[in-house]
């Protein structure tokens, strides 16, 4: 009897600690960015991600994130990524997870980007 309670009390910290979204889609989101004209560096938090056509891994966050966009000869454009809910974080709800819901809030896991993919057209100045 002792051990069915030790294995029963195990699974049900082990499910409420898990962070379902975290472990299964990751802190990170490779979005796709291409400007008009090509050639266009794109920056994340003041850091170079990749000049444009070019795909870069842009971690998840709760906070606004904006990415910029600068070329030479063209006014930068600073453009706010959009967010959805991550559904994969139902799993820690439905578990009753409280612990693996705030790692996943900690993550940013609890939202996931979208679209994924942006286009933008930069003015010459």
């Amino acid at each position: 009897m002792r051990n069915k309670f030790s294995a029963a009390l195990l699974l049900g910290v082990t499910l409420s600690m898990t962070s379902c979204a975290t472990i299964l889609t990751g802190t990170k989101d490779k979005i796709t960015f291409n400007s008009t004209p090509e050639g266009a560096k794109v920056f994340h938090k003041g850091i170079e991600k990749c000049t444009t056509p070019c795909t870069a891994e842009i971690p998840r966050s709760l906070s606004k994130q904006m990415v910029t966009f600068e070329k030479e000869g063209f006014s930068n454009k600073e453009v706010k990524l959009t967010k959805t809910f991550n559904p994969v974080t139902l799993v820690n709800i439905l578990l009753g997870g409280a612990i693996g819901v705030g790692i996943d809030a900690a993550t940013g896991s609890l939202t996931k980007y979208s679209p994924q993919a942006y286009k933008i057209e930069l003015e010459a100045k």
